[in-house]
């Protein structure tokens, strides 16, 4: 099979991953096999192919936002079904046995693993994934478009619901790809009025056309405080602004998996009011599958701009450059 292969972390300038050939995996007992057609691109991604996240494997096929159809079973696989249309998200398993899996916080599981990152993703033709972890995908998007909902949708559903946003209040969104322009959707839904937070007067221009009502840079303050914010740019500076733009009472929720070091915080400035910061860690099952109900219903659309598998480290390399509108994909068959 065709694979995008990272050997070696390095600059995405650099072109670290390696398209070449490797045979297809074999689906385990529980386990079922992927046919790729499409898989999204993610911050995630990049961070992991420049370093920025520690290795844990090597060599490893990146990618986590995998659409693809059932090829084969393995052993003791019952609820799936050749030819299915499947999604393989972040969350590759988890113990189900501990604390956290028993509370329902299986994304805080201590032995949880993580597609693209310690099992091998969908930068490739065929994956594996346990079947109990492959999401159904509702028929009403096609496989480019379901892709970005099953890192992008899922993390900024999440991150809405840390956030604590009410319908009717204001919500602020901190950096504009493919998270946010599926979370704008997802909140102008509920009601809320979306302030945008960007460089990009292409991703301002997006934004206004899904509904935002105002539009400004990271270091400028709303014409309203807000009642929530996300921080989806992977910039720690940005921290003590959107904190300073919060009502009292108010909630900023980190969306990132990675993030340079946070600015000091003034405790009265940022900080005194009842105000709360919190990271959002992973997702469950459940926030997929609330989040793939909640896309029909509203219904999301995303925005794609799409890159043959041949082409993922411009693709990546585009993405650091902040030069995808929307999000970006990869399309593999």
């Amino acid at each position: 099979m065709k694979a995008a292969v990272l050997r070696k972390p390095q600059l995405i300038e650099q072109a670290p991953l390696d398209i070449t050939d490797l045979p297809a995996p074999k689906p385990g007992p529980g386990q079922v096999r992927i046919k790729v057609s499409a898989c999204g691109i993610c911050h995630t991604d990049l961070h992991i192919v420049e370093g920025e996240i520690p290795s844990h494997r090597l060599p490893l096929i990146p990618g986590h936002q995998v659409v693809g159809t059932v090829d084969s079973l393995g052993e003791g696989v019952t609820a799936l079904r050749v030819g299915d249309r499947v999604g393989m998200p972040w969350l590759y398993s988890s113990c189900g046995k501990c604390s956290f899996c028993l509370e329902g916080r299986e994304n805080l599981c201590l032995q949880a693993h993580f597609t693209g990152y310690d099992m091998d993703g969908g930068y490739c033709q065929y994956t594996v994934v346990p079947e109990s972890f492959a999401q159904p995908l509702p028929g009403s998007f096609s496989d480019l478009q379901a892709a970005p909902l099953l890192c992008a949708g899922i993390i900024g559903f999440r991150a809405l619901r840390v956030s604590e946003i009410k319908p009717g209040q204001n919500l602020g969104l901190y950096g504009f790809g493919a998270s946010a322009h599926i979370a704008i959707q997802v909140a102008l839904h509920w009601g809320c009025r979306v302030y945008v937070f960007t460089r990009s007067q292409e991703h301002k221009d997006l934004a206004m056309r899904l509904g935002a009502v105002w539009t400004g840079g990271a270091e400028d303050l709303p014409p309203q405080k807000l009642h929530s914010a996300i921080v989806f740019a992977p910039a720690g500076s940005v921290v003590p602004r959107a904190m300073e733009a919060l009502e009292r009472g108010g909630t900023l929720a980190l969306a990132g998996i990675y993030m340079s070091p946070i600015s000091s915080l003034d405790y009265t400035r940022h900080l005194y009011y009842e105000r709360t910061l919190r990271s959002v860690s992973n997702a469950t099952r459940k926030d997929a599958q609330d989040l793939l109900r909640l896309a029909v219903e509203i219904p999301v659309r995303t925005e794609v701009q799409v890159f043959p598998l041949e082409e993922a480290n411009r693709a990546l390399l585009l993405l650091k450059q902040g030069k995808i509108q929307g999000a970006g994909v990869l399309k593999v068959t």
